[in-house]
């Protein structure tokens, strides 16, 4: 296992690989998850990723349960921010809120601290002076050991750092962008601010929530039980588009032609090849989807690799006009 230092603002050396539980408790089973969390340990992986919104807890509570025993042989990473329940003070960053929530992952969890604590997504018009000192709140605590940001933009990142200057606090250590070939627009802000200010960099889908995985044709129908095939409206509004499938299909032709490489191995190191990026978070569905990312560790990106992934999307931008994480939208031009 490749070992990273998590940017310029922690000690810590963590796994070019964080094990993602997004699945977990939802379409990965107890059983299952605890055959990908065995394997990851036994092959030096030593980050593991969850969040308080992945199955509404239900994820915290399967990764506690799987790291009973072995909990600092992991670098243990959640976030909170986003709506837990319809009651109107359940999400966002009110100070009551995370402190409530943190509570309730380190109970959810089985810990007495998170080691990164990510906010996980940002929010119109928040002031993140409240947030900032309720983080600190819980570092103090010893609740948390480093906080981040996910899905954050280029001058909120900025912000937060000079922020947390102002309030004589730890800077955050990491960042946690949406980031692969087809999706290279961090690489105009995001990336920079953080290769700017010493973050981390910990993308998610590296294979673009599987579009990178060579396994959607051009013109076909999605098989069932597929990401696209259950119509999940984030990969529908953007991955899934005929002009990324193509893009897919001529890089997969590209890879069998220079070694019989697999696309997604060729994805993942593409996107562990940026200077910036301390770890990439597989999230796996399956124990076989788990180990078949650690081909990509094995995989060096050449010149020409580059160039042809440059020629297809280009530097700083996406795949297609209009590609857009319904998620996080842009926001209104007017009103």
């Amino acid at each position: 296992m490749q070992y990273r230092s998590l940017g310029r603002k922690s000690p810590l050396q963590v796994s070019a690989l964080c094990l993602g539980t997004m699945m977990f408790a939802d379409q990965t089973a107890l059983a299952e998850a605890r055959s990908i969390v065995d394997h990851a340990a036994e092959h030096g992986v030593n980050f593991i990723d969850t969040a308080d919104v992945y199955s509404l807890g239900g994820s915290e509570r399967m990764v506690g349960e799987l790291l009973q025993g072995r909990r600092h042989d992991w670098v243990l990473a959640s976030k909170l921010g986003n709506k837990m329940s319809d009651r109107p003070n359940e999400r966002g960053y009110s100070r009551a809120w995370v402190q409530r929530e943190c509570e309730a992952s380190l109970q959810r969890l089985g810990t007495d601290h998170i080691d990164l604590y990510y906010l996980h997504r940002d929010y119109l018009g928040l002031d993140l002076e409240e947030p900032l000192r309720a983080i600190a709140a819980l570092i103090e605590q010893g609740k948390i050991r480093y906080w981040g940001l996910s899905n954050f933009r280029g001058f909120r990142i900025a912000e937060a750092v000079q922020l947390a200057r102002a309030l004589n606090m730890p800077a955050p250590v990491a960042c946690q962008p949406y980031y692969n070939l087809l999706n290279r627009q961090p690489e105009v802000e995001i990336l920079a601010a953080c290769d700017h200010f010493g973050l981390g960099v910990v993308p998610y889908s590296p294979i673009a929530r599987g579009v990178l995985s060579g396994k959607y044709a051009p013109g076909a129908q999605p098989e069932q039980g597929s990401r696209a095939g259950r119509g999940d409206k984030r990969i529908l509004e953007t991955e899934f588009r005929a002009e990324s499938l193509q893009i897919a299909q001529t890089l997969k032709a590209h890879c069998e032609a220079t070694g019989g490489r697999s696309l997604a191995h060729f994805a993942t190191a593409w996107v562990l090849a940026h200077r910036a990026v301390s770890a990439v978070i597989a999230g796996p569905r399956t124990l076989a989807q788990w180990t078949d990312y650690f081909g990509a560790l094995d995989l060096t990106i050449s010149a020409e690799d580059e160039a042809l992934v440059d020629r297809l999307v280009p530097p700083g931008h996406p795949s297609t006009p209009g590609y857009l994480d319904p998620a996080y939208p842009i926001e209104a031009r007017r009103g």
